[in-house]
């Protein structure tokens, strides 16, 4: 049966990996054929080889990119996590932020990153806080909803043990509230690659959104597609991380 089971998965995990392969090969055929030039569309081969020609320049900004990426997901990991405890202890405060805080996930964190730039700089600073906000409100919310989403069975039975707040939090309320705490972690660490990049983008220095910036202007967009190819590669293994880190917690809980 088990051996059933591996077998079924990897059938299914042939059709992704061949319909990319599919497209790989089109892709290359056509540009080929159709003699399209490289500042337009290059070919798989030219995108492969700007990682061998161009490897250690493309490995410095994604070390930079990748300090700005973890360093804001902290940030935001914990003050989500200060925050929501804080909002489920005190229901005033849950009142009267849990609104504002579900109507600012609404507005692009793309349209801040300009004014962190104005105001702190074209250093690392920015790119943290931007990475951090991207992050911070769906952790919160997934946190404090999961909080808020228990079993009122459960909370009763709690009661009639006479538990404090604080052993109902610890015992009850935090591990049932970790799946939603981590599909809220889920959301933040696919687009946080992301966020540091278009920040960077928008004004830095160095990493990979300056990379694409700089490439861009020289219409290499070989070298384009290979900074995105980094940042897609960044944003599944954190995915993965985070599945990971996941799977091992509920299994400890």
């Amino acid at each position: 049966m088990t051996n059933l089971k591996i077998t079924d998965k990897f059938k299914d995990s042939l059709y992704p990996i061949l319909t990319f392969l599919a497209i790989i090969i089109v892709w290359q055929a056509v540009v080929e054929i159709k003699d399209i030039p490289q500042y337009i569309l290059p070919t798989p081969i030219d995108i492969i080889k700007v990682f061998i020609t161009d490897y250690q320049n493309l490995f410095d900004n994604t070390l930079v990119t990748l300090y700005e990426t973890i360093l804001g997901f902290i940030l935001a990991l914990l003050v989500a996590l200060t925050l929501g405890i804080i909002m489920d202890f005190v229901s005033v405060i849950r009142k009267c932020l849990y609104p504002i805080l579900v109507v600012s996930q609404t507005i692009p964190t793309i349209t801040i990153a300009p004014l962190l730039i104005i105001w702190f700089g074209f250093e690392a600073l920015p790119k943290i806080l931007m990475v951090a906000l991207t992050c911070f409100f769906p952790i919160l919310i997934s946190f404090v909803d999961g909080l808020e989403n228990i079993d009122k069975d459960y909370l009763n039975l709690f009661k009639t043990m006479k538990s404090s707040k604080l052993q109902t939090f610890i015992h009850l309320k935090l591990p049932m509230s970790i799946d939603k705490l981590f599909s809220g972690i889920k959301i933040s660490v696919t687009y946080m690659v992301v966020a540091a990049t278009v920040a960077e983008w928008l004004g830095g220095t160095k990493g990979l959104g300056v990379y694409m910036v700089r490439a861009k202007s020289a219409y290499a967009l070989d070298k384009v597609f290979a900074s995105t190819i980094i940042v897609v590669v960044l944003s599944l293994i954190f995915v993965g991380l985070v599945n990971i880190a996941k799977k091992i917690i509920i299994k400890h809980k």
